[in-house]
């Protein structure tokens, strides 16, 4: 890696004695750096602009000093938090350690406490967030059926008329089912663009890939870059879906534990928490980004993604009352 060396000395880390790429990545490139300074995470920049990056990363410096469990960035010299070089971006964190433990394995009372400490990100965000948030809720674009069944039909026509590969063959017939739900639920829109309830800085994919558990507890909230200003219900809602909407179905119980966690810290009503859930339900039905990055990008991880996902919104829209209810729990 030509930048290591240049990196080294604007962070202060002295002799690099080991290095190793982290694959499991989806976006950014990362690495576990072991130095005469200490163990340390390097990341590199390829999805978000610098600036962005440089708002968010200060913004962990504040939360760290709340016991929230954020890594705080080192400052390179002249106390920048990103360095380019050779035309990238990049930022080093303290390395720590600890597992990613998918959301269906944990136990319901560690499920009850993730959604507490979700809450409480959210409490020192309201004191610590990048800027000012707006007077006026954030509008959310609600996809109109039309435009979303012209979606479904480009992306048909980009995949092979007869399909060789059994990834292809699944997503075509997927794409023919999801313009059957458009039709099935095309009055059926959530009302106005303006989303209900409370509203702030948010992280923005808050799931178990982003975090390190150790003991039974949370040790780091990781991956910043989509930090943002968002209803508080949309975060609690997505939330949920990954981390609990696994194998194609939702784990009720520790939907409505993660909820129940949440509410016992800031105290969505039921009303905004349902608002919530029915404009993320819209937006899997009308969305297909998944697929758009399988075809871009030639990876079929997107289209398994997809796929997968594909499933549990097929679940979701049959047992829609029961999903709300979990939702609702205290």
């Amino acid at each position: 890696m030509a930048a290591l060396p240049t990196l080294s000395r604007a962070f202060g880390l002295g002799e690099i004695r080991d290095r190793q790429f982290l694959a499991h990545g989806l976006m950014n490139r990362n690495w576990r750096l072991e130095t005469a300074a200490g163990t340390y995470a390097l990341k590199e920049v390829t999805d978000v602009p610098l600036p962005k990056v440089r708002r968010n990363l200060g913004v962990l410096v504040d939360l760290a000093l709340e016991r929230i469990p954020v890594p705080a960035p080192l400052l390179a010299d002249g106390g920048d938090l990103v360095v380019e070089v050779g035309g990238h971006g990049y930022c080093v964190l303290p390395w720590v350690d600890g597992e990613h433990v998918q959301g269906t394995d944990l136990p319901l009372d560690q499920v009850r406490d993730l959604g507490a400490l979700l809450a409480r990100l959210h409490e020192g965000l309201r004191r610590h967030g990048p800027g000012p948030v707006p007077e006026q809720a954030p509008a959310a674009k609600v996809r109109d059926v039309a435009e979303a069944d012209r979606a479904a039909a480009a992306l048909l026509g980009r995949l092979p008329a007869d399909p060789v590969t059994d990834l292809d063959k699944a997503a075509a017939e997927a794409l023919h089912h999801r313009r059957g739900l458009l039709v099935r639920y095309a009055d059926a829109p959530p009302e106005g663009e303006v989303p209900a309830g409370p509203y702030g800085w948010t992280h923005g994919d808050f799931q178990y890939r982003n975090l390190l558990r150790q003991s039974g507890r949370v040790v780091a909230v990781l991956d910043w870059d989509r930090l943002g200003v968002r209803p508080y219900g949309e975060e609690v809602a997505r939330t949920a879906q990954v981390q609990f909407g696994v194998g194609g179905v939702f784990d009720l119980d520790r939907i409505a534990a993660f909820c129940a966690g949440y509410r016992s810290v800031i105290d969505l009503s039921e009303g905004d928490l349902a608002d919530a859930v029915k404009r993320l339900w819209w937006k899997r039905l009308t969305d297909f980004w998944q697929l758009e990055f399988y075809l871009d990008r030639q990876d079929p991880t997107f289209g398994v993604m997809f796929l997968t996902d594909e499933a549990l919104l097929n679940w979701w829209t049959d047992r829609a009352d029961e999903v709300q209810a979990a939702y609702a729990a205290r």
